[in-house]
């Protein structure tokens, strides 16, 4: 079982989900949080990975804004933690990220034989914060339909010199993740792999009937798993 921890950031003090494995880490993830917070669905997705042998941190990323936020999946929900990101802003959010990376690399080597890197895994507004975790601070990431990647995709600074690689899922019924974003990120980045599933938007989210679709979220899992073993291992 985890616990809460405080992360020293940059950006002050963050509250930090962590937890890992009995015996030494295969790596370190730091897995990061949709817009609605560190919620019991995220910190459930943290322990699938420490049932794989990973070590896990996730930080409530939203804490310099607003502290202590997990939100619902109603309109409400959906307009704060927009209100939260936009305020937040993305470069806030990869100091924060390179602060959690950091601790996990202390972690792993207190160990005697410390075995794995450490990479990233994010949803959704996480996504986009997994993607740029790969190219801005070379950590191996996944990246689950992050409808903001685009914006990012026309720097040439980011994609023409990759400092990690990046796997990116999408659900090809996802209104806000249209073909030809999708499309961008192959053009712009064609070293790396893009998976499309018969699903929409935040099709991972098991909690959420409305978006969950099982089959697609376990093939991304199996791809989740077999990408981090590659690369952390």
């Amino acid at each position: 079982m985890g616990q809460w921890i405080q992360l020293d950031t940059p950006r002050g003090q963050v509250a930090t989900w962590q937890a890992g494995p009995p015996t030494a880490p295969r790596g370190g993830l730091v897995v990061i949080q949709e817009i609605f917070g560190v919620n019991p669905h995220m910190r459930a997705v943290a322990e699938d990975f420490v049932s794989e042998g990973y070590a896990v941190l996730v930080p409530s990323f939203f804490d310099p804004v607003e502290r202590g936020v997990e939100l619902g999946y109603d309109e409400a929900g959906y307009a704060h933690g927009r209100k939260l990101a936009g305020e937040l802003g993305f470069d806030a959010a990869v100091q924060i990220l390179d602060a959690a990376a950091r601790r996990l690399r202390r972690y792993l080597a207190a160990f005697n034989e410390p075995r794995g890197g450490v990479g990233t895994v994010g949803y959704c507004w996480g996504g986009t914060l997994a993607m740029l975790g790969a190219l801005k601070l070379g950590l191996p990431s996944v990246s689950y339909y992050g409808a903001r990647n685009t914006a990012f995709l026309d720097d040439p600074a980011l994609v023409d010199a990759p400092r990690a690689p990046v796997m990116f899922h999408f659900g090809e019924q996802d209104p806000s993740i249209p073909p030809e974003a999708v499309e961008q990120h192959r053009l712009k980045l064609p070293t790396m792999q893009v998976h499309i599933y018969p699903a929409g938007h935040a099709f991972n989210r098991d909690v959420d009937p409305k978006a969950y679709d099982k089959p697609s979220a376990r093939l991304a899992r199996e791809r989740t798993l077999a990408f981090f073993a590659e690369h952390l291992e």
